[in-house]
């Protein structure tokens, strides 16, 4: 067995804000990126309990998920969702991928773009499915396949964690894509899905009406149509749509009105987006209201 510790241990007097049974695995040394960074592993209710195996959700910017103490702008408070919804039968096992600071937009992009990103996006797919995946999975009692298998993110995480759903393999069978920075390296990601196949699973999108950037595209014919941050999610959206995908069933896309580009919006529509990638289809696209 690896050295997985308790999270909290040495830590109730730091002003830590861990809810629940997580552990963290340091220094993971990843052969595709060559880096090393701790892995957070959190675990349902049920677990030491029972002999049951669980769902997986592998999400990015860990030091923002579970602990105010580590977070850059607040936590998505995703260990006292997961206790909450454990309580109507939603459990999974999440899995924290900490981004590495200057680093971080290499690993979030699969596409290069100069003065930006080199785009090591595919590479740091690779460490979650080569490295992490195979260590979870002997570790823990996972359910392995694909469709127990997904991964949230959001702005630059859910540019990759999007991109990951159709990439080759297709290992992951459900993806939330919140608030995702779909205009990066000139919106590349829309003619790379405009040419990928159907993949089967579900997939969670999301926006604030309050989120402001610019889009910038080589597409002369999407200029106008995605001009604005909100309309950009709309036209991914859009796109999945005449893809194939099924609103309410295999495709949810909500917009938060007033909702802004931060951890409180995110932690706000997580419980949302892990009960209709967890649960049952038939929720409409929706238009929640901010609190």
């Amino acid at each position: 067995m690896t050295d997985w510790q308790d999270y909290t241990v040495g830590k109730e007097a730091e002003g830590h804000t861990v809810a629940g049974n997580l552990k963290v695995l340091k220094e993971l040394w990843s052969p595709q990126l060559r880096n090393r960074r701790d892995i957070l592993v959190y675990l349902p209710p049920s677990y030491e309990r029972s002999n049951k195996r669980y769902p997986v959700i592998y999400m990015h910017d860990g030091q923002n998920l579970f602990d105010q103490f580590t977070s850059f702008a607040g936590e998505w408070q995703v260990d006292e969702t997961m206790e909450a919804l454990s309580q109507r039968g939603y459990e999974a096992i999440v899995v924290g991928l900490p981004n590495l600071g200057e680093q971080r937009l290499d690993e979030y992009s699969p596409f290069p773009q100069p003065r930006h990103s080199t785009g090591q996006g595919a590479k740091y797919l690779d460490f979650i499915l080569q490295t992490v995946k195979p260590l979870l999975d002997r570790e823990f009692r996972t359910l392995p396949d694909r469709a127990h298998t997904g991964m949230i993110g959001s702005s630059m995480g859910a540019l990759i964690t999007l991109y990951a759903f159709f990439r080759p393999p297709q290992a992951f069978g459900f993806v939330g894509v919140m608030s995702p920075s779909l205009w990066f390296a000139q919106g590349r990601i829309f003619t790379y899905i405009e040419r990928a196949s159907f993949t089967p699973g579900k997939i969670y999108l999301d926006t604030g009406t309050h989120e402001q950037t610019h889009f910038f595209t080589d597409r002369p014919q999407l200029r106008l149509r995605l001009s604005g941050y909100n309309s950009t999610v709309h036209g991914m959206y859009d796109m999945l749509y005449h893809k194939g995908y099924r609103p309410g069933h295999d495709l949810l896309y909500v917009e938060e009105e007033s909702g802004l580009h931060n951890e409180a919006a995110w932690a706000r529509r997580l419980p949302e987006a892990i009960e209709f990638l967890l649960g049952g289809g038939n929720r409409q696209l929706l238009v929640v209201s901010s609190q």
